[in-house]
């Protein structure tokens, strides 16, 4: 695929130009495959345990991202990959919108769902590869809150303002479900080309490759080398087993908190619509996650990550009492439900800043950073890949009890907290070395 002319290198832009627009990019795509895509099945009439086991597997493209990660490097520039990857997905999330009047629209849209993943994992390589090598370290720990906050923005507008919209065009203007998705679904393909058109604009192409312009015969042997050397990182299975149980109970609520907002409360759930759902991720959560972001990246510049690290851990995974209290009391005031949403993203937005910095600051440092940390974030997204698989078949070992459930998410809390207190930092914090 060859773009034109504008992708050449453009003068230096101020990172408050790209980083935003870069990691909302990056969020929607991200969790319109991983958490939207739940919704429209589920308003489709499909099944939680169907939609627990055939959307997780939609994560694989970033569990497998490492594979061919560095087979990008010898190829084009960092910012070639983001665009071009933008503008498939667009192609790709508009084919949904088209699939899902058909009969078998599950298979057709699953499918394009699949291409959009392996467009939207290799974004995030190269778009964090962009970020790694054009910003020095003082400024990535510097932008890391906003960094956060904008990834996680794009997925709060997926799973809050898109889901919205359905249930406005499903209850007050009475189109159907399919017709509601198909309308969300081409505006999302439209979003992300306009993103595209943005960072023709705006991206900075980002450090070459040290095997840039090497065709694959260097791809081979990169490969090769960045398994060995990531390996070869002190204490590094220690440093993997922070980063997979980080978010370990989260991923249970990722996938199954929609759902049991979403359900009757004969079926053991709050018995939302999509409407007030939307309205809750989209705008409670929205400001919820916001603080949280900033207050996790003002307390790793004021205490340093290493010191930081336990407390962002607790403040991720404590949050999660609030939907074990919501599956037993079943309550139906809104703004109660409303803030137990707003404790939950709050936390989630501040410990966030945590993870995302551990990946980038402890493990990605080394001859391929790009490489490396994507890696990192494949392992990261492995606990999204297994927590999202199981979850189906461990709602239905519980009785499709709701409660069960959460007391049992409770539980998977505990180890990444313990980890986190734990964790090995190699590398000295750069506000330590006064960089």
């Amino acid at each position: 695929m060859s773009l034109p002319n504008p992708l050449a290198a453009s003068p230096a832009r101020h990172p408050l130009t790209w980083v935003p627009s870069l990691y909302l990019a990056m969020g929607l795509p991200n969790v319109t495959v991983g958490v939207v895509a739940a919704i429209i099945f589920k308003n489709l009439g499909v099944s939680n345990e169907d939609i627990a086991l055939y959307t997780s597997q939609m994560y694989l493209p970033w569990v497998l991202k490492p594979l061919w990660s560095p087979l990008l490097e010898p190829f084009r520039t960092k910012r070639w990959w983001v665009i071009s990857m933008q503008f498939t997905m667009m192609a790709s999330l508009g084919l949904v919108a088209f699939c899902l009047p058909l009969d078998d629209f599950f298979r057709a849209s699953l499918a394009f769902f699949w291409i959009t993943g392996f467009a939207s994992a290799t974004q995030d390589i190269v778009a964090d590869g962009v970020f790694m090598t054009t910003m020095p370290l003082v400024d990535q720990a510097r932008y890391a809150g906003l960094q956060g906050m904008c990834w996680n923005m794009g997925a709060v507008i997926a799973s809050g303002l898109l889901v919205s919209l359905t249930g406005v065009l499903h209850n007050r203007v009475g189109l159907s479900w399919v017709h509601c998705w198909m309308i969300i679904m081409l505006g999302t393909a439209m979003v992300m080309g306009a993103f595209g058109l943005w960072h023709l604009r705006t991206l900075p192409p980002g450090a070459p490759s040290a095997v840039q312009g090497q065709g694959l015969r260097a791809a081979l042997p990169a490969l090769r080398d960045s398994w060995v050397t990531f390996f070869q990182k002190p204490r590094i299975w220690m440093m993997l087993a922070v980063i997979f149980f980080y978010r370990f109970g989260e991923g249970f609520i990722e996938k199954f908190g929609p759902l049991f907002l979403l359900d009757p409360r004969s079926a053991g759930g709050l018995g939302l619509d999509n409407e007030l759902l939307g309205l809750l991720n989209g705008t409670v959560g929205t400001v919820a996650f916001i603080a949280g972001a900033f207050l996790g990246g003002f307390a790793v510049a004021r205490l340093t990550l290493p010191r930081s690290f336990l407390l962002l851990a607790l403040v991720l995974n404590l949050p999660h009492v609030t939907y074990f209290y919501l599956s037993q009391a079943l309550p139906d005031n809104v703004w109660l439900i409303g803030a137990m949403v707003a404790i939950e993203k709050f936390g989630f937005g501040m410990g966030s800043v945590g993870h995302m910095l551990y990946m980038m600051q402890q493990i990605a440092p080394g001859p391929f950073k790009m490489t490396h940390y994507a890696f990192a974030t494949g392992v990261m997204a492995m606990t999204k890949w297994a927590t999202g698989t199981v979850s189906g078949w461990v709602y239905g070992a519980f009785d499709q009890h709701y409660a069960t459930f959460f007391t049992f998410v409770l539980i998977a809390s505990v180890p990444p907290v313990l980890l986190a207190w734990r964790a090995p930092f190699p590398h000295p914090d750069p506000h330590d070395k006064g960089i």
